[in-house]
C-alpha cells in the first residue's frame, strides 16, 4: 500500500503539539513522539494514557527547573506500518523530533526501526510484543522496553504446562506480533514436555466474531486454548468463549489490566497473566499511579503506557548528562549512553539495558481475582511469582542480535 502525504496529514491531525514549556529562543528542544493506536483495538494500552505518562515523566524530572525545554506531540499510526512509517519520517525530518514513543504494534514499530536507524534518531517502543526487536531485527538507535513475546511465552507458557495444560491450540492474530507470541510460546511449551495441537490465525485488524476459531480450539480437544493477540481482541476472543461455555484452559499470552478492567472479573476470574508492572504492586508503584490519576482519573496505566513514563524518564536523564544539544545531534550515540546507565523508576525498579537493546527487569506472574476478592477500584490482580531480571527475558546469546559479539 503507497502512502499519500494526505494519509500522513489525516493521521497526525491528533499531533497538535502538547508543550511543558515554551521553548526559549536560544535552548534547544527536546521533543517527544508518541505513536499509537487512538481509535483502534489497541487505544486503551496506548492511545492518550500513553501521551500523559510520558508528559508525567518530564513533570516527574523537573525538566523546566533544570533549565530543559520538553514537548510532547501524539499521532494515531492506524495499525498501519506505512503510516506508522511515514509520519516517523515526518517527525524526524520536518518537526524536530527526537524520540519516537509506545507503538502498540509489531509490524508498524519494525517499520519505525528501520526509519530511526536510517535518520539516527532514538526509538524507544514499550508496547509492540515481538521479540525480533532485540533479535534480528535490532539496532543501535532503538530499546525496548517493558515486556517482549518471549518474557510472556515464558512467564505464562511454562506455568500453565507445568500446572497440567499439555496441549495446546493458538487463536493467533495474523501478523508480527501475534506469529511471534505463538512461536515463541509453542518452544516453551515444547521443551516443557507439552505439544502444539494446532492453530488458528485470523485477519487483523477488523475480526470481531471469534466463533469460528473458538469452535475449531474446542474441537481440537487441547487442554489450552492460548490467543496470540491483545487489546480489543483479547477482550473479545475471552468474552465469546465464555459464552460458548468452552471448558478449556483459556490462556491470554498477553492481557493488559484494561483488558481486565472490560472484561469484568466475572468473565476474566482465573487468567493466568504476566506483566513487568502492576499499579498496586508496591509502594513505588502505587504512587507513579496516583501521581498519574491526577492528571487522568478512572484509568490505570498497563505495563506498555508504564513503559513510556520509564523510557521518557531514562532518556532524560541520559539527556541532561550529555548535554540536549549533543543528545539530539546523535541518536546511536545516546542510546549507547543510555545501555551504560542503570535505570531506576517508580514503574519498574532498578535496570538495566543490555547491548542488543534489551531493557531489563524484573517480570511477575498474577492471577485475576474472584469478583469477592476485590476490595477496591482496578484491585484485579494477585501475585504468585517474581521472575527475577536475569530470568525474565530471553539470553542475550539467542536472541541472533547483529549487534552482540560472540
Amino acid at each position: 500500500m503507497n502512502i499519500t502525504r494526505r494519509q500522513i496529514m489525516a493521521a497526525a491531525a491528533a499531533s497538535a503539539a502538547l508543550p511543558l514549556r515554551r521553548a526559549r529562543a536560544d535552548a534547544p528542544v527536546l521533543k517527544f513522539g508518541v505513536l499509537t493506536d487512538l481509535s483502534g483495538p489497541y487505544k486503551d494500552i496506548g492511545g492518550p494514557l500513553a501521551t500523559d505518562c510520558a508528559r508525567l515523566a518530564v513533570a516527574d524530572f523537573g525538566a523546566a527547573a533544570k533549565g530543559m525545554t520538553v514537548e510532547v506531540i501524539q499521532a494515531d499510526h492506524q495499525n498501519k506500518p506505512d503510516v506508522g512509517a511515514g509520519i516517523a519520517r515526518q517527525w524526524f525530518d520536518r518537526d524536530g523530533v527526537d524520540v519516537i514513543l509506545d507503538v502498540p504494534n509489531s509490524g508498524v514499530a519494525l517499520a519505525i526501526a528501520g526509519v530511526a536507524k536510517e535518520k539516527n534518531k532514538v526509538f524507544l517502543p514499550s508496547n509492540p510484543g515481538t521479540s525480533d526487536l532485540t533479535g534480528k531485527a535490532c539496532n543501535a538507535n532503538t530499546i525496548h522496553w517493558a515486556y517482549d513475546t518471549w518474557m510472556l511465552a515464558h512467564a505464562t507458557g511454562s506455568a500453565l504446562v507445568k500446572a497440567g495444560g499439555t496441549s495446546w491450540y493458538f487463536i493467533t492474530a495474523d501478523y508480527a506480533f501475534g506469529h511471534a507470541l505463538q512461536r515463541d510460546t509453542s518452544q516453551f511449551v515444547t521443551s516443557a514436555g507439552g505439544k502444539v495441537v494446532g492453530a488458528a490465525p485470523y485477519p487483523f485488524p477488523g475480526t470481531s466474531d471469534f466463533s469460528s476459531f473458538l469452535l475449531q480450539a474446542q474441537s481440537s480437544g487441547a487442554k489450552v486454548v492460548a490467543f496470540a493477540n491483545a487489546g480489543a481482541d483479547t477482550i473479545n476472543s475471552i468474552k465469546q468463549a465464555k459464552e460458548f461455555g468452552i471448558t478449556q484452559t483459556l490462556a491470554g499470552l498477553l492481557v493488559f489490566i484494561s483488558d481486565v478492567h472490560s472484561m469484568g472479573l466475572a468473565t476474566a476470574e482465573g487468567l493466568v497473566v504476566s506483566s513487568p508492572f502492576y499499579w498496586d504492586l508496591n509502594d513505588r508503584t502505587r504512587a507513579f499511579s496516583d501521581r498519574l490519576w491526577a492528571k487522568a482519573p478512572n484509568v490505570r496505566a498497563g505495563m506498555g503506557q508504564a513503559g513510556d513514563y520509564s523510557a521518557a524518564l531514562a532518556y532524560l536523564k541520559v539527556a541532561q548528562a550529555m548535554g540536549v544539544a549533543e543528545a539530539k545531534k546523535d541518536g546511536a550515540a545516546t542510546v549507547a549512553r543510555m545501555k551504560a546507565m542503570p535505570t531506576d523508576d517508580d514503574c519498574f525498579g532498578k535496570g538495566t539495558i543490555r547491548e542488543d537493546g534489551r531493557k531489563l527487569h524484573d517480570a511477575y506472574l498474577f492471577q485475576v481475582k474472584k469478583p469477592s476478592e476485590s476490595k477496591k477500584p482496578w484491585d484485579y490482580y494477585t501475585l504468585r511469582a517474581t521472575i527475577p531480571a536475569s530470568e525474565a527475558f530471553r539470553p542475550l546469546a539467542e536472541g541472533g542480535c547483529p549487534l552482540v559479539k560472540s
